[in-house]
This record gives structure tokens, sequence and C-alpha cells, in this order.
């Protein structure tokens, strides 16, 4: 319970605990998604907090399980602030799982915030309640990642247009359940679809993959198997077909890889870190 040296303060109607900064309201993007997030879900996560915490943009989301734990773990892991809106007191972690991550984000230079006082339980009616202060916070709006037909994400992304701030859905597969409401949004035209950050900040960035990753420094081997696990996760006989490179030749670089922190393996599939 690290976060307990952290006083809880009140600003307005709203409790918290860290330091309030203005600064962090200012460039920020609520992230809501579903509780059984899927790997594809994680992708598209790491893909796009990783390149908002490089733009110095805060991330907000209602710290629950699924999308909003992995959202706000991940902003803290690249070095991001985060903002973790409670469905109850301050002084309640809930999920209880999330003790850690709760001192983590405001170790890091976070908040957390509550319309409710410290020991105030949670109960199912308060998170939805909680939604209109995740939706005020965000400055660039709200993205919704996996979301499925009845999702509470989609009460989030109506109090976001009519409090008149924009929406923004990642596609998924037209099979997932988890992926229907995203679908949705985008082809009912109540949210934009974007598939990358810059789509949001409409202009292009430099991405954090482009940053870290350069051609110059990977050798022929690296740059080969990075270019044919970009879009879609293989294994490793599907990687040496592609490359045209021997087994063992693939494998020892992809070990290699890993080592670096340039790709992990999931499921025997190896992906872009």
């Amino acid at each position: 319970m690290e976060y307990k040296k952290y006083e809880i303060k009140k600003h307005g109607k709203y409790y918290y605990r860290g330091e309030w900064d203005d600064s962090l309201f200012k460039n920020s993007i609520a992230i809501v998604g579903s509780r059984q997030m899927t790997r594809y879900g994680e992708t598209v996560i790491d893909k796009f907090v990783s390149d908002f915490v490089m733009q110095g943009v805060t991330t907000i989301s209602g710290f629950m399980y699924g999308v909003d734990t992995e959202v706000a773990s991940k902003t803290v892991e690249y070095g991001g602030r985060h903002i973790a809106v409670f469905g109850c007191g301050l002084d309640v972690v809930y999920p209880s799982e999330n003790d850690k991550l709760y001192s983590q984000i405001l170790e890091s230079g976070g908040l957390v915030i509550s319309e409710y006082e410290p020991n105030t339980k949670p109960h199912l009616w308060k998170f939805p309640q909680r939604n209109r202060i995740v939706v005020s916070l965000s400055s660039l709006g709200v993205l919704v990642i996996e979301a499925g037909e009845d999702s509470g994400s989609l009460v989030t992304a109506k109090l976001a247009k009519k409090a008149k701030k924009k929406v923004f859905a990642v596609p998924g597969p037209i099979t997932s359940k988890v992926s229907m409401g995203c679908n949705n949004l985008i082809k009912s035209g109540e949210a934009k679809l974007v598939t990358k950050a810059s789509d949001i900040f409409g202009k292009e960035i430099v991405t954090r993959n482009e940053e870290l990753v350069k051609p110059s420094n990977l050798t022929e081997q690296e740059n080969k198997i990075l270019k044919i696990i970009q879009n879609d996760p293989m294994e490793i006989d599907e990687i040496a077909r592609k490359t045209e490179l021997g087994i063992e030749e693939v494998s020892t670089t992809l070990s290699i890889m890993g080592i670096k922190g340039m790709v992990i393996e999931n499921g025997g599939k190896y992906y872009i870190n």
C-alpha cells in the first residue's frame, strides 16, 4: 500500500492523490475498452500508448480490468503520466490486484481522482457515473479500443459526443465479439477510424519503433525479420520461409532480438515489442 503515503486532497469537487498539475490535462486522451481484452487489444494499446507518451500526452482511464489496466500499466512502463478515475473512494483499490499499479501511477507523476469520499465502496451504478469525469478531463477526445455490442465503452463514447468531444475507434476483426462495438461506431459515423496515433493528431509523428529501431542499428537478418512481422506476428517456420533464412539462423536471430527487447514471443508467435 505504497500509495498510502500520498495524502488525499481535494480540488473543486474531486478528491485526488498525487500532484495536481494543470499541464496534465492540456494534452490528454481518454482510452476506454473491453474488460475482456484480447492479444490484439494488448498490441493496439502498446502501439498507441508508446506514441502518446513520446508526444507528451497524458492518458486517462477508468482503472478497471482489461483495457483500462493495460493502458495505465503501459503508460507507466514507457515513462508517461496517467490519470486514473475511480468509481469508488480513493482508499478502496478496485480491482484489488491494481494495488501496485496505483502506487506506480503516483510515483510517475500521475493522478488518481474520484468524486466519492475516500472510503466509499464500489457499486455497479457508479462506474457509468465515473465515465463522465473520464470524458471531461480529456482534451483530445476518447479513443475506444475493443468494445462489444453492449460495452460500457459505448456509453462513454455517447457521453463524449454529448460533450462535443472527438471520438476515435480502432477497427477489429469482424469475427471478434469484443470488436463489434468499435466497428459499429465506425460504420455509423459516430467515431473516426484510427489505426495509428498520427490519425488523432492530424499529422505524422515519429513513432517509438522508428525512434528505437533504426535500420542502421540492425543486422541484415534482424531487418528482414522485423519487416516480415511488423504487421503479422508469425511462428519461426513461417518467418524462415518468408525471409528465405534457415530455421537455425532465424531461431538464433530471434533469441538475440529478444534479449535486445526488440521482439517478444507469445503462443509460439513473434511480435515486435
